[in-house]
């Protein structure tokens, strides 16, 4: 039996998850205008970190409870630097002084810094997470090759912290400041280009084909339900796993959505096969960067490719955006659909940063995480068998 007295491990962390959410802000007190100001002028975009986003998919009343953030002011009282985190008993249920960046669809977490006091900025954060007390924080899906990760090292460094890098892998990118046609041609060659072309047609013995960007607040609301209902369709809807059986969650983003698009942050791109659209893909925007968030099909079309049809459209219409540079496919390794098609890769990973130099407790913290990490993709390998 779990020994569930105040002695305990296990007891021992649920306290210090209340100190810890006591010592520190909720994600959801934090001054939204403060907040789009410092997405302005960071060192490195992430569009899953911007305010009505993670607001909304931390959202639910647990979340809220539990969400809280590491912050830094410059001496102005401007917002330099902001990660929402969770204590290790709250993302993991393991008992470890631990603060573990949140993000509940494991998308990306490169915090946001400012970029005229990014070091600043890290120094603050990691000497608040001390004080709330942590011995480590544990960047998940962070991008690992990225400004905000060399300035949190280099600020480790400076404090005789050493970082360890628990896990890495690379996903899909794209390289929007190429030609998208000929971006295509070089990823699938002339031959399956030729193919998609006629699929493409076929779709027209269904009404005309067409791609369109939903971009306006209105049209992006109506865009977000027919992504609803598409990824509702599929797969995920026979799994239980698609937005829309989290009715709560699909409202708040659709409200995050739609506040996003009024400010150029969100746009839905939708594939239509006569009148009824066939895919739809919700695209965040921060930066000159662009995050492919998620993907919708109809099924019943799926011998015409349709996720494909619509990723090499939007693969077009990135492109020739000059306002974005770097699009993240935030698929997993090696996706079958897409790694064909965006043959970049953007390197990502779960970053140990410990808060004491020569603290005993780190090593038994990394080799506890990695053991739990290990649990993880054994269990996942074991699923897809």
């Amino acid at each position: 039996m779990v020994d569930l007295t105040h002695s305990s491990p296990i007891a021992r962390e649920q306290s210090g998850a209340a100190t810890i959410r006591a010592a520190l802000p909720p994600i959801a007190a934090i001054d939204g205008d403060a907040w789009r100001d410092l997405a302005g002028r960071v060192v490195e975009p992430n569009g899953y970190y911007l305010p009505e986003w993670t607001n909304a998919a931390n959202g639910d009343p647990r979340a809220r409870a539990a969400t809280r953030a590491l912050i830094a002011h410059d001496a102005a009282g401007a917002l330099t630097g902001l990660l929402p985190v969770l204590s290790a008993w709250q993302a993991f249920r393991l008992p470890l002084p631990v603060l573990v960046s949140a993000d509940p669809f494991r998308s990306l977490d490169t915090p946001l810094l400012d970029r005229a006091n990014a070091a600043r900025a890290a120094a603050t954060m990691f000497a608040q997470a001390r004080a709330a007390g942590a011995r480590a924080l544990l960047l998940r899906d962070v991008a690992r090759d990225g400004d905000a990760v060399r300035v949190l090292s280099g600020v480790a460094a400076a404090e005789g912290l050493a970082p360890v890098l628990l896990r890495g892998w690379s996903r899909a990118c794209l390289d929007a400041t190429r030609d998208g046609d000929e971006l295509l041609r070089d990823a699938l060659g002339g031959k399956r280009l030729k193919e998609y072309r006629r699929l493409m047609r076929r779709l027209g013995d269904h009404g005309e084909a067409r791609f369109t960007m939903a971009q306006t607040p209105d049209a992006v609301a109506q865009a977000y339900d027919v992504f609803l209902a598409l990824e509702a369709s599929g797969w995920k809807g026979r799994r239980g796993t698609a937005l829309l059986h989290q009715p709560e969650l699909a409202a708040r983003l659709r409200q995050a959505a739609v506040a996003l698009a009024a400010r150029g942050a969100c746009e839905i791109a939708l594939l239509h096969a006569g009148e009824g659209p066939i895919a739809a893909g919700i695209v965040l925007r921060h930066g000159d960067r662009a995050y492919f968030f998620k993907l919708g099909i109809a099924e019943s079309f799926a011998r015409h490719s349709p996720g494909v049809l619509l990723t090499l459209e939007l693969t077009r219409h990135l492109c020739a955006d000059p306002a974005i540079n770097l699009v993240d496919s935030t698929a997993a390794p090696d996706h079958p659909m897409i790694d064909p098609i965006w043959r970049g890769r953007f390197a990502v990973g779960d970053l140990l940063i410990p808060l004491r130099p020569r603290d005993p407790l780190f090593g038994p913290i990394t080799l506890a995480l990695r053991a739990r990490e290990a649990l993880r993709q054994t269990a996942k390998r074991l699923l897809k068998r």
